[in-house]
């Protein structure tokens, strides 16, 4: 997959910025048919198969949204015991992304949905 440099280097430093919100423990960012195109993870946490059910779980959701009469689903949250899975779509003009979370117990989720929404902002300008 070829993407401009521009787009990687966005994607790339919106990993950087989510990595950095406390409690985090995985970021990636994938194409909405589920392939990594920028991604951080602790130790066993694997960001290929992160980006295949972030696109696998975003279809599902959209889905389920338009099932029960909501428009352009944006976003879901994935509650644990222990902690959250995050994804949030980026519709860049060229290729639909999508930015999925990881995040423990100790993670805030307002913080998480604040700077996830912000990252897309910046993606789908870059």
């Amino acid at each position: 997959m070829n993407l401009r440099p521009a787009l990687l280097e966005a994607a790339r430093r919106a990993v950087q910025a989510l990595r950095a919100v406390g409690g985090v423990k995985a970021v990636v960012v994938a194409t909405s048919d589920g392939f990594d195109v920028a991604s951080e993870a602790a130790h066993g946490i694997d960001p290929a198969r992160v980006a295949a059910m972030a696109s696998s779980i975003g279809a599902i959701a959209l889905v389920a949204a338009q099932e029960g009469g909501l428009n352009d689903c944006d976003q879901m949250t994935v509650g644990a015991k222990d902690g959250f899975f995050h994804l949030r779509h980026a519709r860049h003009p060229e290729l639909e992304l999508i930015i999925a979370v990881i995040a423990g117990e100790s993670a805030v989720l307002a913080q998480v949905h604040y700077f996830t929404a912000e990252q897309v902002r910046l993606l789908v300008v870059a």
